[in-house]
């Protein structure tokens, strides 16, 4: 069903929040995006479509800010988008019944809860030869990027703090990094989708708005002021929030 102008008015509010708070550390926000989506009861062609919008957006002002400080490194970023961008161009791409696209969005909804409250600690690093680091970029971008195309998240989430576990690059580097690759991959996956399934983005204005702000000053503050924290436990409510009224939907 279509968002009410109450919900319009709210969702606002909360995405201002989570676009300030995740472009800070270089994420885009699309998991509570699509979460809070979710919970307002959004039909599911619209939800990924509309993430990605909202995605590219803050992304392009987080990649602007960190760029334009030189903690974006070609070297870093290259093997990640190689194979992210044909695979979100695939899974914006694919024509999901509206049930299996409910059960993978609760799975990447609940491998984001994890990555929240079960994987905080990513001081501990893991020492790769130069060969294997890209090997895994080019693995991680390939799944990244097709779950980006089908549900809208756009992978920072998980892409930042395996940028630093892996030794790939410092914190600074992999926000740039992250704040690219969200853009990269929003814009392959809603290009794909916008030729089969296109809807009218005029009707989100408001939350466009939102995010534009929130990702303005959030990616100026983490770019030039801040240091990137784990900032995002207490939004990962949202995304509990959502997963319930998820398995309701799906099982009830």
């Amino acid at each position: 069903m279509e968002i009410t102008p109450y919900f319009t008015t709210l969702l606002a509010l909360l995405f201002f929040v989570v676009a300030f708070i995740y472009s800070s550390v270089g994420m885009g926000g699309g998991s509570s995006y699509t979460a809070l989506m979710a919970i307002a009861g959004m039909s599911t062609l619209a939800i990924p479509m509309v993430s990605l919008s909202l995605n590219l957006f803050v992304s392009t002002i987080s990649s602007f800010n960190f760029l334009r400080n030189k903690h974006g490194k070609m070297r870093i970023i290259l093997p990640f988008l190689i194979s992210a961008i044909p695979f979100a161009y695939l899974g914006g791409a694919l024509s999901l019944p509206k049930e299996v696209f409910l059960w993978v969005l609760l799975a990447s909804l609940v491998i984001v809860a994890m990555r929240i409250y079960l994987w905080e600690d990513t001081s501990f690093e893991i020492i790769l030869s130069q060969k294997q680091k890209i090997l895994a970029s080019l693995v991680a971008g390939s799944v990244l990027g097709l779950v980006a195309g089908i549900v809208g998240i756009g992978g920072g989430i998980y892409l930042v703090p395996l940028i630093i576990m892996l030794r790939i690059g410092n914190q600074k580097e992999a926000a740039a990094t992250g704040a690219i690759f969200v853009w990269t991959v929003s814009l392959s996956g809603l290009v794909s989708r916008l030729q089969y399934n296109a809807i009218d983005l005029t009707n989100y204005l408001p939350l466009i708005g939102a995010v534009i702000i929130g990702g303005f000053l959030g990616s100026y503050f983490g770019s030039f002021k801040y240091s990137p924290k784990t900032m995002e436990k207490s939004l990962g409510v949202i995304i509990l929030v959502a997963i319930v009224f998820l398995v309701k939907k799906i099982l009830f």
